[in-house]
């Protein structure tokens, strides 16, 4: 057949085609817009097509596919408009339920903490969780062979035992003393890890936050004034505090702070062992040879430091026995939470 018949027949083919389908409207693009369409083969004749008629064979060839990309847009649009019409929202109808999520009872008390402290002047200071020997215990007044170490079970990076995943953010306080001149009023929440056995009442990694505070004539009776605060925001007006001594290479004086058992109002449960309180976090003034070691004269500043397991808050605000129930993302457990947000 003479090649210029056939190309005329094709694009007789295209005008006279009858599109009622998306199938029928995809086969037409395969045959006259797809990669391997039939157009190729047909200006691959061009080759043989006399030198005189070269032109006017390439004018009928590009018509040809003009009008399939033509015919093949048109016809489109009306398959989307169709589409779009049968598709139409009855705003009459009820709408769908939608769930609402819950934040995580830790995260909860972790934003209340922060809000609580911000209105204290904290500002809030994040950093790494792998860190260095330095930042995670020399600094903070635990050299090497130092007891004090012992009181945290560590995880070492087998490859460089100087690095360790950090087991308080206390090294966040120590990178903050390095670089910044006091007055600092900081609180550093964070993920720490230790080498502990799992059960109901610890785990291998954890929340806390810690808070110091920097600055000239700073004394424990701001810490005091400062907890008591922070206590009856949290747990309420009628809650009390109490210190006992207690030891952290840290601090000196370092006092663990027990709290009011909200729980039976101090009459005595299972929940504080009958005792009437429920210790909630350490705390004391930080030692002048930590100020040394970053660099802050001891002699001129002083300040307080104190950190808490939010975990611990939080099964004792909501009273939750099992710590592991704070890691499992249990979707029934969580739900429990969404009044709290």
């Amino acid at each position: 057949m003479d090649i210029f018949l056939q190309t005329e027949n094709l694009l007789k083919e295209v005008q006279e085609t009858t599109i009622d389908s998306k199938e029928t409207l995809e086969k037409f693009r395969i045959r006259f817009l797809g990669s391997k369409n039939i157009l190729k083969d047909v200006f691959g004749e061009i080759k043989n097509v006399p030198n005189e008629k070269k032109k006017a064979f390439g004018q009928l060839v590009n018509s040809v596919k003009q009008a399939a990309e033509e015919k093949f847009a048109t016809e489109q649009e009306k398959f989307q408009t169709s589409s779009q019409e049968n598709n139409n929202i009855d705003l009459t109808l009820p709408g769908d339920v939608t769930t609402i999520g819950a934040r995580h009872p830790i995260q909860i008390v972790r934003n209340k903490i922060i809000e609580i402290f911000n209105r204290l002047g904290f500002a809030v200071q994040e950093d790494r969780e792998i860190e260095d020997d330095w930042h995670n215990f020399t600094a903070l007044n635990m050299p090497e062979d130092h007891p004090a170490r012992d009181m945290q079970d560590t995880f070492f990076v087998h490859i460089n035992p100087d690095i360790v995943l950090r087991t308080h953010t206390s090294s966040v306080q120590v990178r903050t003393m390095e670089n910044q001149k006091p007055p600092i009023r900081i609180l550093s929440p964070g993920r720490v890890y230790r080498n502990e056995t799992i059960s109901a009442r610890s785990h291998c990694f954890f929340h806390q936050v810690e808070g110091l505070y920097i600055d000239e004539n700073v004394s424990f009776a701001d810490l005091l004034q400062t907890l008591d605060f922070f206590v009856k925001e949290l747990f309420g007006k009628d809650i009390k505090i109490k210190l006992r001594p207690s030891y952290f290479p840290f601090t000196e004086p370092s006092a663990e702070v027990d709290v009011t058992c909200f729980i039976c109002g101090g009459e005595g449960c299972n929940v504080c062992k009958h005792s009437g309180w429920v210790e909630i976090l350490g705390c004391g003034m930080v030692d002048p040879k930590v100020l040394e070691n970053c660099n802050i004269d001891p002699k001129k500043y002083s300040g307080f430091a104190f950190g808490m397991g939010i975990e611990r808050i939080t099964m004792l605000k909501y009273q939750i026995k099992d710590i592991r129930l704070l890691s499992e993302n249990d979707i029934r457990f969580l739900e429990q939470f969404k009044s709290a947000i």
